[in-house]
């Protein structure tokens, strides 16, 4: 049975602007992301090859990095959103503060890696002892000073689950524009700045990330929130851990595996054809522009969908993924679209030769044909880690990402180049084809008995 109104918006304003106001930030900073990811490599790419080579070999790194910062603080937003739903505000409270601490824990299992394993790591890939300087160098800098990006994460996801969106925008914004800023001085030696090369790249991208953890620090402890963290009279629960990592576990594997598919696909291409590399990876960067503003959105519905899941409001849960989906599916629409007709503009920007054009053209052409199916997908499994589901959200990234796209490619690379692209379509199909079957499920098990009294709930 669905609570009354609580005065919190999360549970008593309408739901479209309800989405519009709590996603349209994230969305805008996430579109600021992308564009930074992308200049970024220009920047590199601009100073030496080896440059970029060295950048690129410490991707997966980073990539794992990200993954388990914003998977841990995906698991606190989602306790937090519940348990404030459920008007248990001390247990959002220790949430949120034994978030801080897994995030320091996080960050110290990294400075341990820049410290005693980046070189390792970049002997195991490399001979070049050019390349392996430069990627140690980068490697090392943005593994040791990574604190700011784990602690400014966890601190934007815990103002999310209060339906806060405004302060994780800024947040955002502050790192990606200083990292914007300082690249180019400190890659190049501009003015009376030196010339750092690879090192200023990763001094710039950690220069941002202490910035926005910084800003978030400020605005956490110094104003008055939904929340509270604090370690005063703090006491260590591992309930709250596991509750935690139920969600954010499945999420850290989630984001991970998108680094093995990668070099899944890169292994498959270059076998056949090794400029479809250059192909795939120009794909990637440009796909981010389209894909960036859906995970936005679903940073606006998770705490809206977690929070009437704890408040036991069926309606607006399913409301919001309803029209979580219908927004999403807009988005990806109009980015297939894009893509359908302008592929030759989109591999422009990346100055490719014509013969990259020629393959790249019906590569865009066919991958975009899975973007409307991988935007139900996404609001699907956005639902089950916002009602604490995290596993089922797990299973449907293995399936598009490893479990169906690797096979499907690699078979479909016997046939010809051309037809490999179509195992994008086929893996986000039956990706969301186990979705819905898993949403029925939990439909029954999870929703429905929200309609019933608390206490008779089965």
């Amino acid at each position: 049975m669905a609570t009354s109104g609580s005065g919190n918006k999360l549970s008593d304003r309408p739901l479209l602007p309800l989405i519009f106001s709590m996603a349209l930030p994230a969305m805008f900073s996430m579109l600021i992301q992308a564009l930074y990811n992308v200049v970024d490599s220009i920047f590199v790419a601009r100073f030496s090859e080896d440059a970029l080579t060295a950048v690129s070999l410490a991707y997966p790194v980073q990539m794992l990095m990200i993954s388990v910062g914003v998977g841990t603080a995906v698991g606190v937003n989602s306790l937090v959103a519940r348990r404030l739903g459920e008007q248990k505000k001390d247990e959002a409270d220790a949430a949120a503060s034994h978030g801080l601490i897994l995030a320091v824990a996080s960050w110290f299992l990294f400075f341990l890696f820049g410290l005693f394993f980046a070189a390792p790591f970049f002997g195991a890939f490399t001979d070049d002892a050019a390349i392996r300087e430069l990627g140690i160098s980068y490697l090392s800098i943005v593994c040791i000073f990574s604190f700011g990006q784990f602690i400014s994460v966890l601190m934007e996801k815990t103002l999310q689950a209060t339906g806060n969106m405004i302060y994780p925008m800024l947040f955002q914004l502050t790192g990606a524009v200083i990292n914007l800023i300082f690249d180019p001085l400190l890659i190049f030696g501009i003015g009376p700045f030196p010339r750092l090369g690879v090192a200023g790249a990763a001094i710039a991208t950690v220069a941002g990330q202490i910035a926005g953890m910084i800003f978030s620090l400020l605005v956490v402890f110094g104003k008055s929130h939904a929340v509270h963290v604090t370690l005063r009279h703090f006491r260590w629960r591992w309930e709250s851990v596991r509750q935690i990592y139920a969600v954010g576990l499945p999420s850290i594997v989630m984001q991970s595996i998108g680094s093995v598919m990668v070099v899944g696909m890169n292994m498959i291409l270059i076998s056949v054809e090794e400029a479809a590399v250059a192909v795939f990876g120009v794909y990637f960067k440009l796909q981010s522009f389209i894909f960036m503003p859906v995970f936005g959105l679903t940073q606006g519905l998770m705490p809206i969908m977690g929070f009437n899941f704890g408040a036991r409001n069926k309606k607006r849960v399913i409301g919001a993924m309803r029209l979580g989906m219908y927004i999403a599916a807009v988005i990806m629409v109009l980015g297939m679209l894009l893509f359908l007709l302008f592929p030759q503009l989109l591999l422009s920007f990346f100055g490719v030769s014509d013969y990259l054009t020629s393959i790249g053209v019906p590569a865009l052409r066919t991958i975009s044909l899975c973007f409307p199916f991988a935007a139900l997908g996404i609001v699907i499994s956005t639902l089950f880690q916002a009602i604490g589901l995290g596993a089922r959200s797990l299973l449907m990234s293995l399936t598009r990402q490893l479990i169906i796209i690797l096979p499907a490619a690699y078979f479909l690379s016997r046939i010809g180049l051309s037809y490999t692209w179509y195992a994008f379509v086929i893996a986000e199909v039956v990706s969301l084809l186990l979705g819905i079957f898993l949403y029925l499920r939990c439909y029954r098990s999870y929703l429905a008995p929200l309609d019933l009294p608390a206490e008779k709930e089965v």
